[in-house]
């Protein structure tokens, strides 16, 4: 009998338990989820920004579901900076994108999220990435994006 272990990366493992618990305890009050989705979400808005932090050049977008976990943490302001300095050395800013005339499909963006996040071994949660990320484009909008310094 052989046993299979995940190799993956969680978002999860990115912060205390105790934050987690907080963290998917305000999306569960705000947005009246269930803990599951809750935590699913939190943990891929986790790793989302741990790979904006590695994908220097190009902006990285969440999927809607995703972005309600990123919104959450900002939230918490102290924690968020806390954790953007421990992972990125820098802040993570939360970039709204108003242009509706954007030089980029966002289903393009999208996929170089999903694609960022997998290259870094991180666990992707496909039910939370539409469609368009994971290959099949669907045409979806997503309104933010990180904003990545300079690649120089």
């Amino acid at each position: 009998m052989s046993i299979t272990t995940s190799a993956h990366r969680t978002g999860r493992a990115l912060v205390s338990d105790a934050l987690f618990r907080r963290l998917t305890d305000r999306i569960v009050q705000a947005e009246g989820f269930d803990r599951d989705l809750a935590d699913r979400i939190m943990d891929q808005a986790l790793a989302f920004l741990v790979a904006c932090v590695a994908n220097v050049g190009d902006p990285l977008a969440p999927s809607e579901l995703v972005d309600i976990g990123w919104h959450t943490f900002l939230l918490d302001t102290g924690e968020y900076a806390a954790f953007c300095d421990r992972v990125a050395g820098r802040f993570i800013h939360h970039v709204p994108n108003d242009d509706e005339a954007a030089a980029e499909a966002p289903d393009e963006i999208l996929a170089r999220s999903v694609t960022a996040m997998r290259t870094l071994g991180f666990h992707l949660d496909d039910a939370l990435w539409p469609s368009s990320a994971l290959g099949s484009c669907t045409g979806c909008h997503n309104g933010c994006h990180n904003d990545p310094p300079p690649s120089s």
